[in-house]
């Protein structure tokens, strides 16, 4: 019988000037402004952590990654997607596909949507027609809205190894 586990993740982060770029599911995006992080704040990625977790049942990105221990200070975000996977693998289980959505004012993410999906396929271990990101505006409401933050949602199926 095939174990199937849903997990929803989550993310947000101010941004602050001045800043070169944003690094958004492990591009590097060229912007004005920087998240406001211990890591190098990939909001995307983050999110994508936490819904693996979710569906392993486990706590989330802070437990497993706290943003008090150094050796997380400045950190790529690909290198914590890494070593989920690595957890999701040893409890016996495979991603099947993401589902995503980046809410952001600025700077427009849909060039790189493309980008995005490529780097992020191969950590994941799925092609990427299985990797999904959707980009929005929050239309000028609240933080995001003002352009003062950014956020992401993801949400993940697993399945047992056969």
């Amino acid at each position: 019988m095939v174990d199937l586990r849903i997990g929803l993740g989550y993310d947000i982060h101010r941004l602050e000037e001045p800043g070169e770029k944003i690094v958004l599911g492990g591009v590097e995006i060229p912007y004005h402004k920087h998240w406001v992080a211990h890591s190098d704040g990939d909001i995307l990625i983050h999110a994508v952590i936490d819904a693996l977790f979710g569906a392993l049942g486990e706590r989330d990105i802070g437990s497993h990654f706290p943003d008090k221990d150094p050796r997380y200070k400045g950190a790529d975000s690909r290198r914590l997607l890494v070593e989920t996977m690595k957890c999701v693998g040893q409890r016996g289980f495979e991603v099947v596909n993401i589902d995503t959505t980046v809410i952001m004012e600025e700077p427009k993410i849909g060039p790189y949507v493309d980008e995005i999906k490529s780097s992020l396929s191969p950590l994941l271990g799925i092609p990427q027609e299985r990797v999904s990101v959707k980009a929005k505006t929050n239309e000028k409401i609240g933080e995001v809205g003002e352009n003062r933050a950014s956020q992401a949602y993801a949400v993940v199926l697993l399945r047992s190894k056969l």
